[in-house]
């Protein structure tokens, strides 16, 4: 057995994949490049969707039923009672899942029929994404998309490297750089040499880490290591880079973005789970009222029903009263087996279907500049929406646009970005303010807008402070240029803050021009400039800070600097102590804002003194041993004395509406966690920018223990301080372990603002075994909590851990492939819809292209249908048990026969026609409060997170309700037919006029309960509700008349009965008596209750009547400032990795070097 198929057989522990070679790497039977997030196909739908309904215990129920009912023995009634609402209700879930599915084949057809460039015999041919396969050369273009898990052979970029966009996979639209190996970059774009390429790619199985990779590339005897650096993931999008080959490592289902997909899961909502505790409930009540009637056949027939059989002889299979009270409890099984009503399930997804129609025509929700609406992708979780505590967001691409603005500036002690009216006065710029006038630069990036004049005028008049201020920034970063075109300068960074630092240094004239790994040119006021550039002192976590040594044209050596102000003020020399004091207060100030904040400094190097530092230098990064020690020790060796130039403030630009929607879900009681891979000072400057985290808070807990132990004791230490006492960790006392069993509601005892940071090394160790129930119970009594560099999988765990532990309606938030982990994992997944991808989207449950769009799906969309749920569901189990029971009390006086006091096709049409329209016009549009209400007042979310509207105390009033009803039902017309007479003289009380009258009380008592439940009255609640009542007349004229007798006379014998009894006036007073005992006792509670005990919404309800302008509810939404303490605001994307690829030229275009050199002769020359 050869080697390839050991590998298939050991299920795939390693990854084997050879070039060009599609029969060998057949062997290992890889996936080929088609994906699927479908849940069926033509062939498995009909037995996996009965499957799956056929869980729900109701539907099981019910066809038990149906068996029964086929047995003549047993069942009183005909066969269609119970096999036609069970068709119904089968048949329109089935098409409404499959609808739902149709939509994902449709999405993944549109994937796999993209066309892609695949070297096949030496030439390239297009195929479909879906026939690609592991082993395949596949070449891409500038701006599309990655086919597949491609390992990197060759690109049009120096030495085999390319950028590309990740957004798809983790939301930053920032640029990342690979680079080929050496020895496939010679492959170049020579058709020949690439299809004679037959290396060999020995890896790790497929999994879903995005940020590893390892494998080995063995090739004409030589193996070379493989990491994550040398790989395209699928779903990336190829920048800046003409052209680049690569070899398919994984495909379709085993790509790394697919990977992070994982299987759909079938969601069940809580009111799903307690329906189905409900109704196994009502089969317990079933079987005992089944008992209760079948004991009482018994005696009858023992003591009673024996006198008759001298004229009703019994079956001989009916041989003893026992036996006659065993087949009448399955009879009556029968009989009030609409207690358990089956058409609740479809009216159900009925209901789910229409308010998820509501979330997509929702012009609110539509985004115009995408031109994307709000879309709903699972439509059966609805009121889940109104129900959710906890949310959990991505930030970068869901709360920020991952756009950075450079807005204001602190130089040489003076503030510039803010207009002065007058002396003192500050005032927030506005669209009427012009913006700064950068007409004088050809090169100006048009976007770029700044509203301090004075700024301007300090660079036109030559102050020295500001103009090294900015060629600090046009200096100190690794942006790489390119410009296509004269006049159109294009930069490239690593991170959108070096981005912003380097336009504004552009707009204000001091233009980054070119670079070589010896050089730095820019434009100074229109002046080219040409630096020595002698070394970069790369930025990392540990140093928070980038330096560069440069020499000017004229000989100075100089060393500038930018980092976070901890770090910096550190190094600065005492001459700018008074300097760094005023700096401080404007960071503070520019922190207040949410700001992103760079602290800049500076200094003059001696010639001498940078020869011995420089061979130091050069020697640490030589060093085998210890070398990112000995790196960081000839750096600090550099870096000192410094001479504060000011600092910046950059906004990281959130979504539109996202401070207020973060407000409003506060207030309403959602606790927000953010999960990011970002570092922590860029994660809790986003919290301060969007609210979450504020000054005013008692206390922000942050986590960065290395340790279990120190981890478990900071948690610890955070809940010691929240309740004022401290436990000891080492002892584990009794005491301790009571205090801990105590704090099963902890959220009501807390009163403080908190909030809890933690990073992911730390989480990592939170969430073992061992620990996650200390994380849990500090982080749930936090108001926020932000996760810091944490991966997909622990997204996806802290969402299981509070779902776990909590057992509280969770909804999560993003719009990478990175998110989708947690978005499957949360009980509401919702997708980003916006142009960085779509596979959180895809992958979602519902989406919208906007985080602001959440409060109103939240607390408009979600609060309704929890509310129109709820009350649909109380009536509904409530007029099924008057429906029901009134067969229970007619038992007793019919001998215990299991005869039905109602016609059978009443029986059959009282849930499906008379009253299923009404109930689910409720369903559908009934609204206690307005939309703009649900917005204004977000505590009126609260009653669906306690789950306060329908619950089992609820169901048990309702059961409470239905069995007074049915009574009244039974008793009223019973004790008024007893004695009466018609007015012909003549008893009226036979059977048939017993059971229309009862009947024709039960629909207008019905109808007249959901009148009194309905709180918003449209043109079709009052069409289906008086509709109903006259569509129940007209069937039942047409039913018991003489011309359907005619021709179906065995199954309908009421023939003539509804003229007779209804043309009485005695049934009618009896009918309007059985009303008013009915719905008395209801109108007089609810009016006691609305008076002494009103909820919020009647509060608010009660508001609107009285027209009062303002309430003590009302909330003004003001721009926060927090000056109270001192904060960094240093918040720096940037990444290590460019300071060295810039030093060795590997990134330099050759045409680059050439017009660098053109451009140094010529200011030589002049």
């Amino acid at each position: 057995m050869s080697d390839a198929r050991l590998i298939a057989i050991d299920n795939e522990e390693r990854r084997r994949v050879k070039a060009n070679n599609r029969e060998y790497n057949e062997t290992f039977q890889y996936a080929n490049n088609r994906i699927r997030t479908s849940k069926y196909n033509i062939l498995t739908f009909l037995p996996i969707n009965l499957f799956e309904q056929f869980q729900r215990v109701a539907n099981a129920y019910f066809f038990f039923l149906l068996i029964l009912q086929l047995i003549p023995d047993i069942s009183s009634l005909y066969w269609f009672t119970t096999l036609v609402p069970l068709v119904l209700v089968l048949t329109i879930t089935a098409v409404k899942d499959a609808t739902d599915d149709y939509f994902r084949h449709k999405t993944d057809n549109q994937v796999n029929n993209r066309q892609a460039e695949v070297l096949i015999d030496g030439k390239l041919q297009n195929e479909k994404w879906m026939n690609v396969r592991a082993g395949d050369v596949i070449k891409l273009e500038n701006n599309q998309v990655v086919v597949a898990d491609l390992l990197l052979l060759s690109s049009s970029e120096p030495h085999g490297l390319c950028y590309i966009e990740t957004a798809e996979l983790d939301g930053e639209t920032n640029l990342k750089v690979r680079q080929a190996l050496p020895v496939t970059s010679e492959l170049g774009a020579d058709f020949r040499r690439l299809a004679e390429f037959d290396g060999t790619v020995d890896c790790e199985a497929p999994n879903d880490k995005f940020d590893r990779f390892a494998g080995i590339l063995s090739w004409n005897d030589d193996k070379h290591c493989l990491n994550i650096e040398k790989i395209l993931l699928r779903g990336c999008v190829l920048r800046n880079t003409a052209w680049c080959f690569g070899m398919v490592i994984f495909a379709g289902p085993d790509t790394k973005l697919m990977q992070n997909s994982g299987k759909t899961k079938l969601k069940r909502t809580s009111i799903d789970q307690l329906m189905n505790t409900l109704v196994l409930w009502i089969f317990g009540l079933l079987i005992f009222m089944g008992l209760i009637l079948a004991v009482g056949n018994s005696v009858w027939e023992h003591q009673v029903g024996i006198h008759f059989q001298i004229y009703l002889y019994w079956n001989k299979a009916l041989n003893s009263s026992l036996f006659s009270g065993f087949l009448t409890f399955w009879s009556y099984v029968i009989v009030l087996n609409s207690v358990v009503p089956i058409s609740l399930y479809v009216s159900v997804e009925i209901i789910r279907l229409g308010q998820s129609f509501f979330v997509n025509w929702d012009r609110k929700m539509y985004y115009s500049k995408e031109d994307s609406p709000a879309q709903v992708w699972t439509t059966t979780l609805s009121e889940e929406l109104g129900q959710i505590e906890y949310i959990f967001s991505d930030k970068t691409g869901t709360l920020t646009q991952n756009i950075m603005t450079f807005k204001k500036c602190s130089i040489n002690g003076k503030v510039y970005g803010e207009n002065e009216d007058d002396p003192g006065r500050k005032t927030m710029i506005s669209k009427k303010i012009v913006s700064a006038d950068f007409s004088f630069n050809p090169l100006a990036n048009s976007k770029f807008h700044f509203y301090d004049h004075s700024l301007m005028e300090s660079i036109k008049l030559g102050n020295p402070e500001v103009h090294e201020f900015f060629r600090l920034l046009s200096l100190c970063h690794t942006v790489m240029p390119e410009e296509k075109t004269p006049g159109e300068l294009i930069y490239q960074a690593q991170s959108p803050d070096e981005g912003a630092l380097v336009t504004a240094a552009r707009n204000f004239g001091f233009i980054f021009k070119s670079r070589t790994p010896e050089t730095i040119t820019i434009e100074e006021m229109g002046k080219l400039v040409t630096y020595q550039l002698l070394a970069i002192l790369d930025f990392n976590n540990d140093r928070k800070r980038m330096s560069v040594i440069v020499q000017n044209p004229d000989g100075q050596i100089k060393l500038y600097s930018k980092g976070a102000d901890t770090i910096l003020f550190e190094r600065l020399h005492l001459s700018s102590k008074e300097l760094m004091s005023l700096t401080s207060d404007h960071l503070a100030e520019f922190a207040g804002e949410g700001l992103r904040t760079l602290a800049l400094a500076y200094k003059t190097v001696d010639q001498e003194h940078f020869q011995e530092w420089f061979e130091v230098y050069q020697m640490a990064n030589a060093s085998q041993d210890c070398r990112d020690e000995q790196v960081a020790s000839a750096c600090e060796e550099i870096e000192r004395d410094l001479k504060l130039l000011g600092a910046t403030a950059i906004e990281d630009k959130l979504q539109e509406g996202v401070i207020e929607t973060i407000a409003n879900l506060l207030l309403a009681n959602i606790k927000i966690w953010v999960l990011t891979g970002d570092k922590q000072e860029t994660a809790m400057n986003i919290g301060y920018s969007c609210g979450m985290l504020t000054d005013a808070m008692d206390e922000i807990f942050i986590v960065t223990g290395h340790t279990r132990k120190e981890v478990c004791e900071e948690l610890r230490k955070a809940k010691g301080h929240i309740f004022g006492f401290s436990r000891d960790s080492s002892s584990g006392s009794t005491a301790s372990d009571k205090r801990q069993e105590s704090l099963e509601n902890v959220e009501e005892i807390v009163t403080g603002d908190y909030a809890l940071v933690i990073n992911g090394h730390s989480l990592a160790h939170a969430l073992e075994a061992d620990l996650e129930h200390e994380f849990v119970e500090a982080a749930c009594i936090c108001k926020t909590v932000i996760c810091c560099r944490v991966t997909p999988l622990q997204k996806a765990q802290v969402v299981e851990l509070v779902k776990k532990h909590r057992r509280a309606i969770t909804l999560a938030i993003g719009d990478g492939a990175n998110d989708i982990g947690m978005i499957k994992s949360a009980h509401i997944g919702v997708g980003i819809s916006g142009q960085e991808g779509r596979q959180a989207v895809w992958n979602s449950d519902y989406s919208f292209a906007q985080f602001r769009y959440l409060q109103r799906l939240l607390l408009v969309h979600g609060r309704w249908s929890y509310f129109r749920m709820c009350k649909f569901l109380c009536y509904f189990f409530y007029k099924n048990v008057a429906f029901t029971l009134v067969h229970f009390w007619f038992a007793f006086f019919c001998g215990f026969s299991a005869q039905t006091v109602y016609d059978q096709w009443f029986i059959t049409l009282f849930n499906i026609v008379y009253t299923s329209m009404p109930v689910l016009a409720m369903g559908l549009f009934d609204q206690d409060v307005d939309e703009q209400d649900c917005l204004d007042f977000p505590k009126l979310y609260e009653p669906g997170q306690l789950n306060l509207l329908f619950n089992k105390r609820r169901f048990f009033i309702c059961i409470a309700h239905g069995i007074y009803t049915s009574a009244v039902l039974f008793f009223v017309p019973y004790g008024a037919f007893y004695d009466a007479a018609g007015e012909d003289g003549k008893h009226i009380t036979d059977y048939q006029t017993f059971a229309v009258t009862i009947a024709t009380s039960l629909i207008i008592v019905v109808s007249v309960q959901i009148a009194l439940d309905t709180s918003y009255w449209t043109g079709i609640n009052h069409f289906f509700i008086w509709g109903s009542i006259a569509l129940y007349f007209a069937i039942l004229f047409i039913l018991h008349s003489y011309g359907i007798f005619d021709l179906f006379p065995s199954y309908f014998p009421f023939v003539g009965n509804a003229w007779n009894s209804l043309g009485q006036i005695n049934v009618w007073l009896i009918i309007l008596l059985t009303t008013v005992v009915s719905v008395m006792p209801v109108i007089t509670h609810r009016f006691l209750k609305v008076d002494i005990n009103p909820t919020l919404s009647d509060q608010v309800r009660s508001l609107h009547r009285a027209k009062k302008k303002e309430t003590p509810f009302q909330r003004h939404m003001h721009q926060v400032h927090r000056t109270s303490s001192r904060r960094s605001a240093y918040a720096f994307a940037h990444q290590e990795g460019y300071g060295e690829l810039i030093t060795s030229g590997k990134n330099m275009r050759v045409n680059n070097l050439h017009s660098v050199s053109v451009t140094e002769k010529a200011m030589q020359n002049s």
